[in-house]
């Protein structure tokens, strides 16, 4: 669209109950983080200065350390153990388990008495043991019975199987089932096992539709137990709610009714988000009855290396030499990063600016260790022989860690209950802990840090998931027809109204065909081969080494154009690679390793069209609606940048098929009148570049109030759109159907307009930066973006807004 900024969502580039250790701190957390700060703006050598530290005296007075509060110790409310089969109690005594926290009791008492229950508190508060415990009795009491457990990954399911077979139960036969188990070996865990441990991927693409092989198993299913089911949200957990559906109904048909326990990390809905992803009753278990040490939180802010350029210091390096800092301190420290390529850059930038003799004691952590490597992590840190990890969030899913001194945080990691989460793994055992979050370039992160209220006192996001979204219901109506005829009657029981008019699509696009009352599936093939659980439509596009001809790895149909286009530069794993050829039509695309100091950034034309508004306020010179929108985004070409420079060294034309996307947009107009006289007065050739800059800081910010990252959402900005005909900003979800994002901005408006012109009037760079207003999947390059302008328009809104009466 002529003088329109689109910002679409391609993927983002990759970023270049245990014991703890009886070492305690040599020094107060406090005296540790203001001595940090002060070695690192002085250069001062001391005994918690990093060897080698810089003095280039880059701190100013709002960089480093800002902020720093204390979270006093929670008392733990005890309870006894309740009744139970005698060999676990004495194997739970073995394990040094002689009582509970309050609320694993009252979730044991409600599982035993068949309620559906999710455990909903915090890290380290014992949930694992809130389900163990009533299953485990219960396969002890019941020889005939089974129990299925689902985690998110094949790290965190094989964990909770050491977890398992350390309760020494002979009678319970636990065993894992994933991608990885040979074929025989599952014959035998169907045939013996009555523990089975598993991931949602695996349960959709094998075991539902071979469901008949597992006949023996799911008739004796009493209980299903969902772990870390926080993390089912967004797409991921609207697919794993239709996934539990399937389940359901296929466990009815073999008479067998379980009692459904849900485990997750504290979020704002524990109860509403099980109720939706289970489609049942749950009665949520959320009042944390564990203890916690005293904790000192310290907010970070990397400084400047040039305010004129609006670039700060990098994040790696500041976190590095964080990790470095409290290592010199004797402060046993974990990092949590965005990348495995970013966790090696940490820990390697501590090393070199440590003493040699303490270089050996940092490590760094990936997904894909051995389980044997992450036992051996586990127990470098319960020994001390580990002082600093820099770890991934596969660390959370894969690896047992708790009672650590201190934890930082490189990034906000996009939620606060992520945040809370990490934090709790510092200080478990009663001592004092430090947390600290260093603020990265993104305009969510630099708003957190200067408003502490708004970090440390804010409720957890919501967890939102859309299981009625008709494009991911019609792949689930398919499998769901092939696992077994669908009864027409069945359609909206188990999968909700609005499923039939859905699967009435699906019949006249002749995928299903209906027959005495029964939906079948059409294809010679299974359909669930065809639907990945962790995207939306668009298939795969595999990434093959044009030499030695193996997959090197995927990438998501829809963002495929923008990564991995031809000539583009690709990350994976650490490995640069040139995109040598893209077949959409096949899937493919073939690569070569290379060694560059470029890389490549592409260039879109986007369109977005309104098909329906569906909500409106009119608030005079602005109106905010919900609107149904088709957009349209086309790879035009790409830049070939200098990394680390914004200087463009080629840019190339590609010609590629549009990508139509079907979904959910917040809109807003302002009339032409009113934008000419914002901020006493806004020069129609500011405009576009005003207008732009606000869209990309309202995307930036739109993670405040729902559980996203801004590689969920996309924008657009134009002086006069078509459909409008007044100056006019859309922020959309990314995802084919919508995931409820946009209209989490629409319900909660002003709050985000409020943060976002914050954010951007609050930054001390002079033309804007990417911590206020440039974008790094910008479709135009960042250009133009007038950051003054963009806190003219952002006041208009509030202004708007506040004249209606919303000025809470």
């Amino acid at each position: 669209m002529p003088g329109a900024h689109p910002d679409t969502v391609p993927t983002p580039e990759p970023d270049t109950g245990s014991a703890t250790t009886d070492q305690a701190h040599p020094m107060d957390p406090r005296d540790i983080l203001e001595l940090v700060a002060a070695s690192s703006a002085s250069g001062a050598t001391s005994s918690v200065a990093v060897h080698g530290s810089r003095d280039d005296g880059a701190h100013a007075d709002d960089e480093g350390l800002v902020h720093v509060a204390h979270l006093p110790a929670r008392t733990p409310d005890w309870r006894d153990l309740p009744p139970m089969h005698d060999l676990l109690a004495s194997r739970l005594s073995l394990l040094g388990v002689d009582r509970a926290y309050a609320h694993q009791v009252d979730a044991i008492a409600a599982i035993r008495a068949g309620h559906h229950t999710i455990v909903g508190t915090g890290t380290a508060s014992g949930k694992s043991l809130a389900y163990q415990v009533p299953v485990l009795d219960h396969l002890l009491g019941d020889d005939t019975a089974t129990a299925l457990y689902l985690a998110p990954t094949k790290a965190l399911a094989r964990d909770q199987l050491r977890q398992f077979r350390a309760f020494k139960l002979p009678q319970v036969r636990a065993a894992v089932v994933d991608g990885d188990t040979p074929l025989p070996e599952r014959d035998a865990i169907r045939r013996r096992a009555n523990l089975v441990l598993t991931n949602p991927d695996l349960l959709h693409h094998s075991m539902l539709p071979g469901h008949r092989h597992w006949a023996e198993v799911l008739h004796r299913v009493c209980y299903v137990i969902v772990d870390e089911a926080h993390t089912a949200r967004g797409v991921f957990g609207s697919h794993v709610a239709l996934v539990l559906r399937r389940l359901r109904r296929l466990l009815e048909r073999y008479d067998a009714d379980p009692t459904f326990v849900l485990a997750s990390a504290t979020i704002g809905n524990p109860g509403d988000h099980a109720r939706t992803l289970t489609g049942l009753d749950v009665t949520a278990i959320d009042r944390n009855g564990s203890g916690r040490g005293p904790l000192d939180i310290g907010l970070w802010q990397p400084p400047f290396d040039d305010r004129e350029e609006g670039r700060r210091r990098s994040l790696l390096g500041e976190v590095g030499d964080l990790l470095a800092s409290f290592v010199a301190a004797g402060t046993q420290t974990l990092v949590f990063t965005g990348s495995r390529k970013a966790a090696e850059v940490i820990a390697a930038n501590a090393r070199d600016r440590i003493a040699d003799d303490l270089r050996g004691g940092i490590k760094s952590y990936r997904a894909g260790y051995l389980p044997a490597e992450r036992r051996e992590l586990e127990e470098g840190l319960r020994d001390g022989r580990i002082r600093g990890l820099a770890a991934t969030s596969a660390l959370e899913l894969g690896i047992d860690v708790a009672g650590l001194d201190a934890v930082v945080l490189a990034g906000f990691p996009g939620t606060i209950a992520s945040m809370w989460q990490r934090f709790g793994r510092a200080g478990r055992t009663g001592e004092s802990a430090i947390g600290v979050l260093v603020a990265g370039e993104d305009p969510l992160d630099q708003y957190l840090v200067h408003h502490p209220d708004h970090l440390l006192g804010r409720p957890s996001e919501d967890a939102i998931i859309d299981p009625a979204n008709p494009y991911l219901l019609a792949p689930h109506l398919r499998c769901a027809a092939h696992e077994a005829p669908l009864e027409s009657s069945e359609v909206g029981r188990w999968f909700g109204p609005t499923a039939l008019d859905v699967a009435a699509d699906e019949v006249v696009a002749g995928r299903l065909r209906e027959r005495a009352g029964r939906l079948h599936w059409t294809g010679r093939r299974g359909p669930a081969g065809d639907v990945n659980i962790r995207s939306i439509g668009s298939g795969e596009v595999r990434i093959i080494d044009a030499v030695a001809g193996s997959v090197v790895g995927t990438v998501d149909g829809a963002r495929a154009r923008d990564t991995v286009h031809d000539g583009a530069i690709y990350l994976h794993q650490g490995t640069t690679w040139e995109i040598l050829a893209l077949d959409l039509d096949r899937g493919l695309a073939a690569a070569e390793k290379v060694r560059t100091n470029t890389m490549t950034r592409a260039r879109r034309d986007t369109d977005v069209a309104i098909v329906e508004e569906v909500e409106a306020r009119d608030l005079g010179v602005v109106r905010l609606s919900l609107n149904r929108v088709a957009v349209t985004n086309t790879v035009t070409g790409y830049d070939v940048l200098r990394i680390g420079s914004s200087d463009v060294l080629a840019s190339v034309p590609l010609e590629l098929p549009p990508l139509h996307l079907d979904t959910v947009a917040v809109t807003w107009t302002v009339t032409e009148d009113a934008l000419g006289e914002a901020g006493g007065g806004l020069d129609p050739r500011r405009w576009p570049g005003s207008l732009h800059a606000a869209e990309h800081a309202a995307i930036g910010m739109l993670p405040l109030i729902a559980l996203c990252d801004r590689w969920d959402i996309g924008g657009l900005s134009t002086a006069r759109h078509p459909d409008t005909d007044l100056p006019t900003v859309f922020v959309y979800d990314g995802h084919q159907g919508g995931a409820g994002l946009a209209e989490r901005s629409f319900r909660r408006f002003r709050e985000h307009t409020s943060a976002t012109r914050d954010v951007v009037d609050d930054c001390r760079c002079d033309d804007g930066c990417p911590s206020c207003v440039q974008s790094p999947k910008c479709g135009n390059g960042n250009d133009p973006l007038d950051k003054r302008g963009a806190v003219m328009v952002l006041d208009l809104l509030l202004d708007a807004l506040a004249a209606d009466g919303d000025d809470a």
